[in-house]
């Protein structure tokens, strides 16, 4: 199986296949859903991403499950 190269990023997995312009914007959403942002309840960066649409705020004061954007906060 061939690794994926420090250009692709995440993107690498699919090799030669799809173009580098759809790769290029699937590797900026997942690195967007993969950073915690900021929760909806404390107003604090920390919630981060469980599976589509479901998040969860990591700090001990809130720690709340919520549902929103599948793949970012706004």
């Amino acid at each position: 199986m061939a690794s994926k190269s420090k250009k692709s990023k995440s993107a690498g997995r699919f090799g030669p296949r799809y173009g580098k312009k759809l790769k290029d914007k699937l590797v900026k959403v997942e690195l967007k859903q993969r950073i915690k942002q900021k929760c909806l309840f404390c107003n604090k960066e920390g919630a981060k991403r469980l599976s589509k649409g479901l998040w969860q705020c990591s700090r001990k004061k809130c720690n709340k499950k919520f549902a929103a954007g599948t793949y970012h906060l706004k």
